[in-house]
């Protein structure tokens, strides 16, 4: 999550509020680890629908987004810990905050050890346990592949955790089945592919971004709430002696950090040592009650969903670039029945910024209800999560089977068969099968 400074705080005061936030319906705090929560399939392998009589697979193709992984930078524990410091050296410390600092420091150590930004132990995992649950979903599929060459192509955003997710996804397929080794040529790069918020076709989503008065005073007012201050209280609270949190929340401290960002920053802390549980045992969830870690989650998903998800009614500029992608997933299927490609596979390797566009822009569960400026995002009246949106390690897959001259798509999204968005037409009632002329009617692809 991105901190909002003390400066951008108290420049809310002065944003008209049209209609209060109604409060929030808190979780349990099952769901409190918004886009940083590890990945689980959605599905029993199972369980899925067979295909229509006579149909066979020929090819699948996914993008997913890198594995679990240690937080991009120090950031958020060097702000916690300054403070910290400067409650040890008052013994203004509670008996948790005792405890906080070693076991804070001893995550930071262990994400620096992992390399900041780069795949912890679970994320590595999740990859090459998807990559063998896709062949045991299309067993039929690889056999044919290997029995007739034909490649696996395998293509990222270019940065270190994407990357290094490719290259393990394609080793698990070969580790599970050596004939597909010499099939997977070199893993390649595709920053206006699968990194388009920062290429070329992002540069009018981020002047949304960066200059968008709009999204600017709406962030603020959703997070400038007496709720947030509460949260923050309780969260300092269980570390500092409640005089020292006192003095952190009146600003005496704001040159490390206001009470908001120091709670952000223990908030963050909690949402990330889930993804670190191969590197030590965290319990970082006895600095943080689960109310107010829903409560920061819920912040974290309001940025998340006017960033990157399906934000103001009546504008597509947080996804609109994601047709790229789109695009791709549809050409590869067009190059599949036309025979001038011998892909058996496509795998593209990502990252939240491009699996949350994509998602608004094909309307997948929960990411179809946009938002008025009025009206703002909240749990109680918006089904998005960035938990079950973008979790580490999201995926979303096509795969194709063919009869004759016919052909069908199947999707699955976080590896649960899903229905494609309102007005495509499965072939039969209830069915998960589409024809591809069918979805390229719905989106506005020329049929073939």
């Amino acid at each position: 999550m991105k901190r909002r400074t003390a400066a951008a705080l108290t420049l809310a005061v002065s944003v008209v509020l049209t209609s209060p936030l109604p409060a929030l319906a808190h979780s349990s705090g099952s769901g409190s680890y918004a886009t940083k929560t590890p990945y689980a399939p959605q599905q029993d392998i199972r369980r899925y629908e067979q295909a229509p009589r006579g149909f066979v697979p020929v090819f699948t193709e996914t993008v997913a987004r890198h594995g679990s992984r240690a937080a991009t930078s120090s950031e958020d524990g060097d702000l916690i810990l300054a403070l910290w410091n400067e409650a040890k050296s008052e013994d203004a410390l509670t008996r948790d905050g005792i405890r906080f600092g070693g076991e804070t420091q001893a995550l930071l150590d262990a994400m620096a050890g992992s390399g900041y930004g780069n795949l912890s132990g679970r994320g590595k995992r999740e990859i090459q346990d998807t990559a063998a649950r896709m062949q045991q979903r299309l067993p039929g599929l690889f056999s044919r592949i290997a029995e007739d060459g034909e490649r696996i192509d395998v293509v990222s955003s270019g940065k270190d955790r994407a990357v290094d997710s490719g290259n393990i996804f394609a080793a698990a397929l070969t580790e599970n089945d050596p004939a597909l080794k010499p099939l997977i040529g070199p893993a390649r790069t595709d920053p206006d592919l699968l990194y388009f918020h920062k290429s070329a076709g992002g540069a009018e989503y981020r002047d949304y971004i960066e200059n968008d008065e709009r999204l600017s005073a709406t962030l603020r007012k959703i997070t400038d709430q007496p709720a947030t201050h509460r949260a923050a209280r309780n969260v300092l609270r269980k570390i500092f002696k409640p005089e020292f949190a006192d003095r952190i929340s009146a600003g005496e401290f704001a040159s490390i950090g206001t009470d908001v960002e120091a709670a952000q920053a223990v908030y963050a802390l909690y949402s990330i040592a889930p993804t670190m549980s191969d590197e030590g045992d965290w319990n970082m969830r006895r600095y943080i009650a689960p109310r107010d870690a829903a409560w920061f989650a819920y912040l974290s998903d309001a940025e998340d969903f006017y960033e990157k998800g399906p934000g103001f009614t009546g504008s597509d500029i947080t996804y609109r670039m994601a047709n790229v992608l789109l695009d791709d997933f549809f050409a590869k299927i067009d190059d599949k029945r036309a025979g001038t490609g011998d892909l058996g596979a496509e795998l593209r390797f990502t990252h939240a910024e491009e699996i949350i566009p994509l998602a608004a822009l094909m309307k997948l569960p929960g990411s179809t209800q946009q938002v008025s400026q009025t009206r703002p995002y909240t749990y109680e009246d918006n089904p998005w999560r960035g938990s079950s949106v973008a979790p580490m390690a999201a995926n979303i897959q096509w795969d194709l089977f063919r009869k004759g001259s016919r052909y069908l798509v199947r999707m699955l999204y976080n590896e649960k068969q899903t229905a494609f968005k309102q007005g495509c037409a499965p072939v039969s009632r209830g069915s998960y099968f589409y024809d591809v002329d069918e979805l390229k009617r719905c989106f506005g692809r020329t049929a073939s």
